[in-house]
């Protein structure tokens, strides 16, 4: 042990992405410190734990340089979050040439447990496959075979267009075509985009597939609305929805949408009693990647505990094949083979506005997606882990 335990939690502040994770993300990796401390004494994992904080604006270079300040000049321990996966991609690049932990919770890309892969980075949460895998085969088998997906234009959409692309396939569906939307939408403009779903409705698309996410999937979700397509005909489908989203939008602007979520606040006994505790401190219900991120901070300092050090070889030997429950992962496992974390998901749909209960209580939960289901089979990865 070197005496004090560092955490760095790199992610977008100022974004389209801030609104899901941001300062919210930071404030859950606090509090998992700090009920790490009250459970376990000051000197569970040998000294204090300090937690750092930067915003990486959705840059790649800027979160690569960030990653690396914190590693070599504040030498953390661990990268915690990273939403947006280029910048996700990126980072995991500098975790292997720097020999320190990157635990990943905001990025979705499956490449980060496939072809880039690496023996210090591990994925939480959620991936590009789980969504594809749930959203895309539900709403081809309810809904409508054939699509027309909009996807941002970086490594995160490019993976959610093949995703989906293959998951729509295998359920007797078909994209007919696929377009690739300005990232960030600077101009927050996706006419031209929902004029053509229109375009397309005579020759039998029946979904939109909208696989932007933050800010960009509101301005999206609005202007669908404002057009008035799902009255001609054209169904909305969302590849990545998260609470806040709902928040913002309304569940009247998406009342009936069917989509694929890693946990929700209000899931069971043990999601609530978190989730209130949280919204105390930081008064927002949590999504689930502010949520994953205490996760993935509990068990890391966890790992450092049952290990007693903080040597990154010996916590990657201690997660690896590490099988565990908490108030965010239900059947839980670290897989060795990937670093995936796999575990339950859930098919969910937001409520119509007069079946909100409560501020907040927009989701209803249809089915749990199994996590050997959930998550990609080891048959179809294609990640080669140097040890």
């Amino acid at each position: 042990m070197h005496g004090k335990v560092v955490l760095a939690v790199i992610n977008d502040q100022s974004g389209v992405y801030a609104d899901i994770g941001g300062k919210h993300g930071v404030e859950a990796v606090k509090m998992a410190v700090e009920d790490f401390v009250k459970k376990y004494g000051p000197n569970a994992v040998g000294g204090p734990i300090e937690v750092l904080s930067a915003d990486h604006q959705n840059k790649p270079d800027v979160g690569a340089s960030k990653a690396a300040e914190f590693y070599d000049r504040n030498n953390a321990n661990a990268v915690i979050d990273v939403p947006t996966s280029s910048v996700g991609i990126a980072i995991a690049h500098v975790a292997a040439q720097k020999h320190r932990l990157f635990l990943n919770v905001g990025a979705a890309t499956k490449a980060l447990t496939n072809e880039d892969c690496n023996k210090y980075t591990f994925h939480w949460a959620y991936d590009t496959y789980m969504l594809a895998h749930g959203t895309g085969t539900e709403v081809t088998k309810r809904i409508g075979k054939k699509w027309y997906v909009v996807y941002p234009n970086y490594a995160y959409g490019q993976d959610m267009n093949r995703s989906f692309s293959a998951a729509i396939e295998k359920a007797g569906g078909k994209v007919m075509l696929s377009d690739a939307t300005p990232f960030p939408n600077e101009t927050e403009d996706f006419s031209t985009f929902l004029i053509k779903a229109r375009t397309l409705r005579p020759g039998g698309v029946t979904v939109l597939g909208a696989m932007q996410a933050g800010q960009d999937l509101t301005n999206l979700v609005k202007q669908f609305n404002e057009f008035g397509l799902r009255q001609q005909g054209i169904n909305l489908a969302i590849g990545l929805l998260f609470i806040s989203d709902i928040h913002s939008l309304t569940p009247a602007a998406l009342e009936g949408t069917i989509y694929t979520t890693a946990w929700e606040w209000n899931l069971d006994k043990q999601a609530r009693e978190w989730s209130d505790r949280f919204f105390a401190r930081d008064k927002t219900r949590p999504s689930f990647t502010v949520a994953g991120n205490y996760s993935a901070t509990w068990q890391y300092l966890e790992a450092v505990r049952r290990t007693g050090t903080d040597d990154p070889d010996k916590i990657v030997a201690a997660l690896e094949g590490y099988k565990f429950n908490d108030f965010f992962v239900r059947n839980g496992e670290v897989r060795k083979q990937d670093h995936a974390v796999i575990h339950d998901a859930y098919l969910a749909q937001v409520k119509a506005p007069g079946d909100v209960k409560e501020p907040w209580d927009y989701v209803r939960i249809l089915n749990t997606i199994p996590a050997n289901e959930a998550f990609q089979p080891l048959s179809e990865n294609t990640c080669h882990m140097a040890r």
